[in-house]
């Protein structure tokens, strides 16, 4: 829903300029004409990622250290939008070079953000069904993650003990968790 009374840029200076991230301030003034002269939004290319279920209803995850907060965890698999590609062919791309499956029927689950008011990008989801083991992994020179192929019942139950810290992740498994309930 776009508003009638948006912000207005008085001015922009880009802090730092990276193809990952980008850190910029603003200048702004609200409707009212009130003006903030520090306003801080980063930039960073849209993400996609993949809750990939197995031919056998299992769950292809991958577990990876997380810098920033010192911890390695599960998570589903996930990476960003080269330019120009479509969110469906990043998130095909991405499942196959992390775990080496693909396959499958592939549906856009759901869209979010991680912080809208300083974040720019979006996290598109896809549920990927039947999906079957078809080459080895293919990761980048600077990942380093192992994939885990996984029972749902044990996906959610650490999700349950708060397990998964990726909010972008966690959020559209919490989703798939209430739409496919797990039977005790």
């Amino acid at each position: 829903m776009e508003r009638e009374d948006k912000w207005k840029i008085l001015k922009s200076e880009y802090i730092a300029h990276r193809p990952w991230m980008t850190a910029r301030c603003d200048m702004v003034q609200l409707p009212d004409g009130r003006v903030n002269p520090e306003y801080w939004v980063l930039e960073f290319p849209d993400w996609v990622n993949v809750i990939a279920i197995t031919k056998e209803g299992d769950m292809v995850m991958v577990r990876q250290y997380r810098y920033a907060l010192g911890v390695t965890e599960y998570e589903i698999c996930a990476g960003v939008i080269e330019e120009g590609e479509e969110p469906l062919v990043a998130a095909k791309r991405e499942l196959l070079e992390e775990t080496g499956y693909a396959g499958g029927e592939w549906t856009e689950y759901m869209t979010i953000c991680a912080n809208p008011s300083n974040h720019t990008n979006l996290a598109h989801t896809f549920l990927a069904i039947g999906v079957e083991r078809v080459s080895e992994q293919q990761l980048d020179a600077t990942e380093e993650l192992t994939y885990h192929v996984i029972p749902q019942k044990e996906v959610f139950a650490m999700l349950q003990r708060g397990e998964m810290l990726q909010a972008l992740m966690a959020a559209p498994l919490w989703k798939y968790f209430y739409e496919h309930p797990i039977e005790e």
